[in-house]
């Protein structure tokens, strides 16, 4: 189990937010990447600039994003 403070990866980051497929269930990490790309508070640390990893003020700032835009 992962420490609260940890950095998460874009699909542990995607469960939290419950950003699932109606249809068949699977995590849609691409709406975490687009936000990304409009908002661009959201910065995670990329390892070999391909793997997304993000931490408490980044998690806390999609939480934010998928509220005001989803519910």
């Amino acid at each position: 189990m992962k420490l609260s403070n940890a950095y998460k990866t874009i699909g542990e980051v995607a469960e939290l937010l419950n950003l699932k497929d109606k249809k068949n269930g699977k995590l849609n990490t691409h709406v975490i990447r687009f936000w990304e790309k409009e908002f661009k508070q959201i910065k995670p640390k990329k390892i070999n600039n391909k793997r997304r990893y993000y931490d408490k003020k980044n998690i806390d700032l999609l939480i934010m994003i998928k509220f005001l835009l989803k519910d």
